[in-house]
């Protein structure tokens, strides 16, 4: 697959088969991803890949917790309600999502439920747990260098027929996570990243998101 394709092609996806995806697809996705950019070459992120009974432990785990009212936990600080602009774009792809899915805005029950896929991982049968290093925590660096690493996991999910979403909701109980997949204290946990193959009945897995043209987001200097 050309780049420029994987880039245009690849959407979160949101439902999965059950097909499960071998450890080595998975190393030759990782592999890829490995090679994205750091500061310096610092390299400061680690994964976790949980599928099977683990998943299902994080699943359950989490699960429990948010229904009965713990209060979320995640390593690293947790970010302000989004406002403005940014609130708007943030409407409006949950507004795109709960049209195709024809959840009705009083259908509290699909929205609860929709929420929860959140937690479940949205189901799919491969969940990897992104770190980096605790030394690091206080510098805005690693996370950026871990965040680009991420970006890259996902094109070359895709780039083999994966589908993948960059899940907050399913560390936001990490203890759990921590727990369950055995994550050490000297590591922070960042996000995760729900993989698989893409179920192509569901219709969520078709919205995709619309994106400002880059006049409102780019200023060019010195050019003729």
């Amino acid at each position: 697959m050309k780049l420029e394709d994987a880039i245009n092609g690849r959407r979160s996806i949101r439902g999965f088969t059950d097909k499960p995806v071998a450890q080595e697809l998975l190393e030759e996705v990782i592999e890829l991803a490995n090679r994205a950019p750091s500061s310096m070459n610092t390299q400061p992120w680690h994964l976790h890949v949980l599928t099977g009974e683990p998943l299902e432990q994080v699943r359950q785990g989490n699960t429990e917790r948010m229904l009965g009212g713990v209060t979320p936990t995640r390593d690293i600080e947790d970010y302000a309600e989004y406002e403005g602009e940014h609130r708007k774009r943030q409407i409006e792809i949950a507004i795109q999502l709960f049209e195709a899915m024809g959840i009705e805005r009083h259908d509290a029950e699909r929205r609860q439920d929709w929420v929860m896929r959140g937690f479940r991982q949205f189901d799919a049968p491969v969940s990897i747990v992104v770190c980096f290093d605790r030394s690091l925590l206080n510098n805005t660096i690693a996370h950026f260098d871990t965040g680009a690493m991420t970006y890259a996991l996902t094109l070359a999910a895709w780039s083999k027929g994966l589908g993948t979403v960059i899940n907050g909701q399913g560390i936001m109980q990490s203890p759990v996570v921590r727990e369950v997949a055995g994550i050490p204290e000297d590591q922070i946990i960042l996000t995760c990243v729900a993989l698989g193959w893409p179920d192509d009945d569901f219709v969520a897995n078709s919205v995709v998101s619309r994106r400002r043209p880059i006049s409102n987001t780019t200023r060019f200097l010195g050019f003729d």
